[in-house]
């Protein structure tokens, strides 16, 4: 319950999208507590009471008890014997197997794509005319698009025997779906779209960003055109994959480096729908003042004023009107304002002027230029921004990480460069960075929960260490199930991942409680060995009942299935390796928690005795070892990069190179030392 509790604190859209995991499992759990202690038992008095006469239908069972004894007596205990005699080396190995499979990750063999939303089946493809199109241009594009529509579904049926089209809707004077930025701006007729429902995707063994990567490749262009966007539809929350925003600069600055990224982007065949929220709106007239109409006193703003005055009119009067007001404008014959109306606009200059009163032609006091202006410049904070946005097909995992990691390491930097801009990735890449952070927060809470509960049912503070001390080894399942299975790890996974600690620790409680009661009359080593014979049929049939529930999952084909896949492989690898973990680490580890247990104790009878400073020592070997983690990983996980001293690196596996190095400096130090000074006590 405590883990599943963590979950509740991932917010925001993908919280809302997993919300109903950990509610309906908290009460599904709770539900069966209350089972165990009101139905449970009256089952179990009669099972038992059934059970204790034998009957012919009950040899299958009583064969696989024996056979089960037998494996546990013959194979199983000498195995826990020998696992305790080698606990350094078994827990040893499985560390060396967690990096191997953490090298996995690493290297890339295992891929990470935060959310691969299922696909929905639909295409939609919008376009917008340049200012000055008509709307024969606007046909000649809907019929080249249809036409392209057309030889793209019969290139696919050629090629897989059934053509991906169902139906396909075009439109002139409007867009389907997302539309496009700016496009209120445009005359009716210089929009144009066409709508795609492709077959179900279960007909088909293409996705439907396939079909859009042809569809743009194949679309000619036309001169009027100016912009179009192809875009296969999703399904399920989240921004868009490619959104980069960019800020510091001027508006045409910043539409300069938008066109260059659009066209660095565009390059890439698994990117579609690009696209950046500066759009150019009509033509518009920019005066500047020349140094006579400075000369003459007038401002920018005084001509502003009387522009607006002659264009717009003045309200010379206003008066009540019954329960309303009138007012009466004054305005300039409709047969004034004409195309040579700047050219014959006379100000009168203001009374500090030299020539005061005196009427000045327009065209002698300023500059005019005409340019195309923008419709809509976006500001955050008083910064200007400008996104641009689009999609990023997910039908090679691998190649997606690479587009992905370009953007990121080569074409940004370069973009940075060449504008002098500055650039951050929104959209989806924000949305992973906010989950993260939350599932973070989850987790440690989680863990905190379990930890003080844990800390209650033991009284004590060290046992539950050893208990979650497998929580980490539960990766190996994770990673290795995701490469034998060739799917990426997801947000999915982070949701099992957090759900899976609690079902793995569940075991080791049950494994963990059995051994401490058993140590009460015997020793640990043998209390080890008989209670995890005694637990081994109670551990298996929990791990196997909830792994072959989730294992039929693994085999659905359906495409619209293929997201939740992620969290089916962590629960089902992960806990399969769990069984491993809790009959095989969790015995070394209680074998060595003894071992160091009883090496503090000879140490605090050396420190009290014969060598009255061991203690001192210890603590100081101890707090070495804090500061250089804080000074190492710490760094790194706080600061995002190692002090300058240490080379300033912000690698997570070379800061831990470098802090198991260094502790074990420390610790060699710290060992010569206390070596010396007891050598020196016994002499003296």
């Amino acid at each position: 319950v405590i883990a599943f509790f963590g979950l509740v604190a991932i917010g925001g859209r993908f919280g809302d999208l997993i919300s109903d995991i950990p509610f309906t499992v908290i009460v599904v759990l709770i539900a069966s507590l209350i089972e165990c202690f009101l139905i449970l038992p009256n089952h179990m008095r009669h099972a038992v009471a059934h059970s204790a006469k034998e009957h012919w239908y009950d040899w299958p069972s009583r064969q696989v008890n024996k056979g089960f004894r037998l494996f546990r007596e013959r194979v199983f205990r000498p195995m826990m014997g020998l696992v305790i005699w080698a606990r350094y080396p078994v827990i040893a190995g499985v560390i060396l197997v967690l990096a191997s499979q953490a090298v996995l990750f690493i290297r890339g063999d295992v891929q990470w794509r935060f959310f691969n939303a299922p696909e929905q089946g639909s295409v939609t493809a919008n376009f917008a005319m340049v200012p000055g199109a008509t709307r024969e241009d606007t046909f000649e594009v809907m019929r080249r698009l249809q036409m392209t529509v057309d030889e793209v579904g019969a290139q696919f049926e050629e090629e897989h025997g059934a053509n991906p089209v169902a139906y396909a809707l075009a439109e002139v004077g409007g867009t389907s779906g997302r539309g496009l930025a700016g496009q209120e701006t445009k005359e009716t007729f210089q929009l144009g779209s066409i709508a795609i429902e492709l077959i179900d995707a279960d007909s088909r063994p293409y996705s439907s960003f396939a079909f859009v990567s042809e569809l743009q490749d194949a679309m000619p262009q036309h001169p009027m055109l100016e912009t179009i966007s192809f875009r296969g539809w999703r399904g399920g929350p989240g921004g868009d994959a490619i959104d980069i925003e960019l800020s510091g600069a001027s508006s045409v600055e910043l539409k300069e480096a938008a066109e260059a990224l659009k066209t660095q982007l565009a390059q890439y065949g698994e990117v579609s729908a690009l696209e950046d929220n500066l759009t150019y709106d009509k033509e518009e007239v920019v005066l500047e003042l020349t140094p006579q109409g400075q000369a003459l006193g007038l401002t920018i703003d005084d001509l502003g004023q009387v522009l607006r005055a002659r264009l717009n009119g003045i309200e010379a009067a206003s008066f009540p009107d019954g329960p309303r007001s009138a007012t009466i404008r004054v305005e300039l014959p409709s047969g004034e304002l004409t195309a040579d109306f700047l050219d014959r606009l006379l100000v009168r200059t203001g009374s500090a002027a030299p020539g005061d009163g005196v009427y000045v032609p327009l065209a002698d006091i300023v500059t005019v230029e005409s340019r195309t202006g923008f419709s809509t410049i976006r500001r955050e904070n008083g910064i200007r921004v400008v996104s641009v946005t689009g999609d990023l097909s997910e039908d090679d995992p691998v190649r997606a990480e690479e587009v992905s990691s370009e953007i990121r390491e080569v074409i940004l930097p370069k973009l940075q460069e060449d504008f002098g801009i500055s650039t951050r990735m929104a959209g989806l890449a924000e949305d992973e960075r906010n989950f993260l952070s939350d599932a973070l927060t989850g987790l440690i809470l989680c863990l905190a929960g379990i930890y003080l509960t844990l800390a209650w049912v033991f009284s004590s503070w060290a046992r539950p260490v050893v208990v979650m001390a497998i929580i980490p080894f539960g990766l190996v399942g994770t990673i290795w199930g995701h490469y034998i299975w060739d799917v990426p790890l997801s947000m999915f996974s982070v949701v099992g991942l957090i759900g899976m600690v609690g079902i793995v620790i569940n075991d080791s409680i049950v494994l963990v409680t059995t051994i401490d009661d058993y140590a009460e009359d015997r020793g640990l080593f043998p209390a080890i060995i008989d209670g995890a014979s005694d637990r081994l049929r109670a551990v298996i049939l929990t791990t196997l009942t909830t792994v072959l529930g989730l294992a039929p999952l693994l085999y659905e084909t359906s495409n619209q299935a293929q997201f939740l896949k992620p969290t089916v492989i962590t629960l089902v690898y992960g806990l399969g390796f769990g069984l491993v973990l809790v009959l095989l680490v969790v015995p070394a580890l209680l074998a060595i928690g003894h071992d160091f247990g009883r090496t503090l104790r000879a140490a605090r009878r050396a420190s009290a005795g014969r060598a009255p400073g061991m203690l001192t020592l210890l603590w100081g070997v101890g707090v070495g070892i804090a500061g250089w983690f804080a000074a190492t990983m710490g760094s790194v996980i706080v600061a995002g990069a190692m002090p300058a001293v240490l080379g300033g690196g912000a690698s997570l596996a070379l800061a831990f190179a470098i802090f198991v190095t260094g502790a074990a400096v420390i610790a060699f130090i710290g060992w010569v030392a206390g070596a010396v000074r007891l050598g020196r006590r016994l002499r003296a």
